[in-house]
């Protein structure tokens, strides 16, 4: 025979208030699974398929598309969905295996410091990238560095 809680023991099970977070991060899960799922198949047919293939890719190239909004705003929304999607994936191992709650929060924290971290990082080196920082007479970007300066 099964007992059953009385709703009012101060054991009973609490409802929670508030936003599922579980429930979202689900979503979020299968909705950046299937954009990143686009934009990677996007990112590797114009680096590999288009023009020389893979012979093209060299500094001059990525310096080429990081030079246009439309290619930055590709890779940065690609590195954002890539690293939150990867995060959260962590989080739920970290949260299915790991028993100790202090140990638990202290890899969570971890993890999102370091996806955050290299958002940041990751974004300003798309948005800040200048070729010609650093070149110098003998090297052969020289003559289209000086032609951009004017």
């Amino acid at each position: 025979m099964t007992a059953i809680a009385d709703p009012r023991s101060p054991v009973a099970p609490t409802r929670r208030t508030g936003p599922n977070l579980e429930k979202w991060g689900w979503i979020y899960m299968r909705a950046s699974g299937v954009l990143l799922v686009v934009l990677i198949f996007g990112h590797l047919f114009v680096n590999l398929l288009t023009g020389d293939g893979i012979h093209q890719i060299d500094f001059a190239f990525v310096a080429g598309k990081f030079a246009t909004p439309f290619w930055q705003w590709w890779d940065v929304i690609m590195l954002w969905l890539a690293l939150i999607h990867g995060a959260n994936g962590m989080r739920t191992i970290v949260n299915d295996y790991v028993t100790h709650n202090g140990v638990r929060r202290v890899l969570v924290w971890a993890l999102w410091l370091a996806a955050a971290f290299l958002i940041l990082l990751g974004t300003l080196v798309v948005f800040t990238f200048d070729p010609c920082i650093g070149v110098t007479q003998d090297s052969s970007l020289w003559d289209m560095c000086q032609s951009v300066a004017g």
